[in-house]
């Protein structure tokens, strides 16, 4: 299953490439399984069992997917501290997958895995579909794109995103 949801996560970021007049041969991954820049061009995918998604920029890129779902309090604690929970309002479920995705996104842009986590911060929280993480010094904007009872991040910087949505 993991190895369809990959090939189709991919066709995602080829159909990202041709949007952005860009033609990727080869899309390896590194030994930590960070996306390899291909002239130039850098790539980022993401897959859950309904839905795939993929990306690509001329500079450092992330992004995330998740299904929508309650969570037990101990996650919260694990995904963001007190201070960046008090920089939001709303549905509990909501606030935390607008945050877990925001940070994957971003460690994801900065060739990282989850075990940088807890240096990855929501600084502001800009409006319902965009916000700021910080890490490692560097301020990080994501947008948001919320469908189907999911929720998908990407890292926006100063690109404008085009959303598409590919079901499995």
């Amino acid at each position: 299953m993991v190895r369809y949801l990959s090939s189709h996560a991919r066709h995602a970021v080829e159909i990202s490439a041709r949007k952005n007049g860009v033609f990727l041969i080869n899309l390896s991954k590194n030994e930590n399984g960070a996306p390899i820049p291909f002239n130039g061009n850098h790539w980022s995918l993401t897959h859950k069992p309904e839905y795939v998604a993929g990306v690509t920029a001329a500079k450092e890129i992330g992004i995330d997917l998740e299904k929508m779902r309650p969570c037990r309090d101990s996650l919260f604690k694990k995904i963001a501290n007190n201070k960046e929970w008090d920089l939001i309002d709303g549905d509990r479920s909501k606030k935390f997958f607008r945050y877990w995705t925001s940070k994957e996104a971003a460690l994801k842009a900065a060739g990282k895995g989850l075990s940088d986590l807890s240096k990855c911060r929501v600084i502001e929280v800009i409006d319902n579909y965009n916000l700021i993480v910080s890490y490692r010094g560097k301020k990080i904007m994501i947008e948001h794109f919320f469908f189907d009872g999911h929720i998908a991040s990407v890292v926006k910087d100063s690109f404008h995103v085009e959303w598409g949505v590919i079901p499995v």
